[in-house]
């Protein structure tokens, strides 16, 4: 069906218009904040084709829809909440919205019982670096398209245009610390331009200048860490001081105060500490890649699809920011990007195995995007609902890490993996060798495991 069919269709499930209390998208995933979820809800949405799985977070409920038709259906599905929100009321819509205040109160209990420390801080971590992905996209490919470039004909670095695509994908990561902390100070409530400046501050470059107990200051000392431990004390900060001061001086007073009192708590105390972090960090990764080597990468390969289940990944990006901008190289994600490449190989195991022709739909329809990278149409349409290939996929994932653990390749971005991914390593041929284990694995677990087929249903 087309992407107006499918929008009508699900907003049919989880309508009327005061049940949706915000509709929008991320890569691949339609995101719906509803007044009232329920069990038949949530299999009325399973059965509608194009849809390719379901993820119930908290007060949120995921849609997998796939990349470019998720953006398209929120759109959708707002354009018909914001209409149907004008008509008049009828008996049906009046009984419907009784039915959604009904389920208010449970559906509140569930959310507060859901909204634990950590996973509201998951889920602001994912508010601040979701929102760059496609900068991270746009910027990894040009600087792998170069990188190839330059090393089938390495004078053409002489050249102006090249040079130009240079700086076009370095940029997400030359402004990226003004990116995080805008965001950040919006995820924690403040205003975002004070968290942009906040950022300015401890990475402009006059730092270095600036000599304090007998030794200059380091600018961009903790990364994105120390950014973040910034951003959300200046937006505790003002919210403070907007209660604090008279409103006829909060406009002038309020980001005075902060930029003065977040600023210099930040030079002092917060970088610092932030400094401490970020080296523990890298450290850390490092070292447990360089000394593990393949066994390490076995265990974080095979660990990485049940930690996204978990939510668990969120915590993982500033990791990745800090390591790339640490050190030039993330050797951390290609042993992780592995995991979505086991999958791939389970997926392909399960469409030569299975005699459903609904789960061979949904096998074919979901490769395309697992190869690219885009794991969430394979995991909640094809291997977690299976249950076995969901392990043979981690097994392949496992195989995968190890591979590249042992030469510990490392990538120069963030926000891609599969296939593209390989050219932004710095062992494409070791990179893509991995690739090649991860699928041979998983296909091999998931053909030896099985799983029990599902019967097709009748009409």
């Amino acid at each position: 069906m087309n992407q107006e069919q499918l929008a009508e269709e699900i907003y049919a499930v989880v309508g009327p218009a005061d049940n949706i209390k915000r509709a929008y998208n991320c890569m691949t995933r339609l995101r719906l904040f509803l007044v009232k979820q329920d069990v038949d809800m949530v299999s009325g949405l399973k059965k509608i084709d194009g849809v390719m799985g379901i993820h119930e977070n908290g007060e949120e409920l995921q849609v997998i829809l796939g990349p470019g038709r998720a953006a398209a259906v929120a759109e959708k599905i707002n354009a018909i909440r914001d209409q149907s929100s004008k008509q008049p009321e009828t008996a049906a819509v009046s009984a419907s919205k009784a039915r959604v205040g009904d389920g208010k109160e449970l559906h509140e209990a569930i959310r507060k019982k859901n909204a634990t420390p950590i996973k509201l801080l998951f889920k602001r971590i994912a508010g601040i670096f979701v929102p760059l992905i496609p900068g991270f996209i746009a910027c990894g490919l040009i600087t792998g398209a170069l990188n190839i470039l330059l090393k089938i004909d390495p004078s053409m670095g002489d050249m102006a245009s090249v040079k130009l695509l240079e700086v076009m994908g370095n940029a997400i990561f030359f402004g990226m610390n003004l990116f995080v902390g805008v965001n950040a100070s919006k995820e924690f409530g403040g205003t975002p331009v004070i968290g942009g400046v906040m950022a300015a501050i401890l990475t402009h470059p006059a730092l270095s200048q600036v000599i304090l107990w007998d030794s200059p200051l380091t600018p961009g000392r903790g990364g994105v860490i120390a950014i973040l431990l910034v951003a959300a004390f200046a937006a505790w900060l003002e919210k403070k001081l907007h209660r604090l001061i008279p409103e006829m001086f909060d406009l002038f007073l309020t980001p005075l105060f902060v930029v003065l009192i977040s600023g210099t708590l930040a030079i002092v105390v917060l970088q610092p500490i932030g400094g401490v972090i970020s080296e523990a960090i890298g450290a850390a990764a490092t070292t447990a890649i360089n000394q593990g080597g393949a066994f390490t990468g076995f265990i974080l390969g095979g660990m990485w699809l049940p930690m996204v289940m978990l939510g668990l990944h969120q915590a993982m990006t500033p990791i990745h920011a800090e390591l790339f901008l640490r050190y030039g190289v993330n050797i951390l994600l290609p042993v992780l990007a592995m995991a979505g490449a086991g999958q791939v190989g389970a997926a392909i195991a399960v469409y030569f195995k299975t005699k459903n022709a609904f789960l061979k739909k949904t096998v074919a329809s979901a490769l395309p995007v697992g190869i690219m990278g885009i794991g969430e149409p394979l995991i909640y349409g094809v291997t977690l609902p299976l249950g076995r290939p969901f392990i043979g996929a981690c097994i392949g994932g496992a195989f995968g890490g190890a591979v590249q653990a042992a030469a510990a390749v490392g990538v120069s971005t963030m926000g891609i993996s599969g296939l593209p991914l390989a050219a932004v390593s710095n062992n494409i041929p070791i990179y893509l060798l991995g690739i090649l284990v991860a699928y041979i694995a998983g296909f091999i677990a998931t053909w030896l495991i099985g799983f029990e087929d599902p019967e097709e249903e009748q009409e």
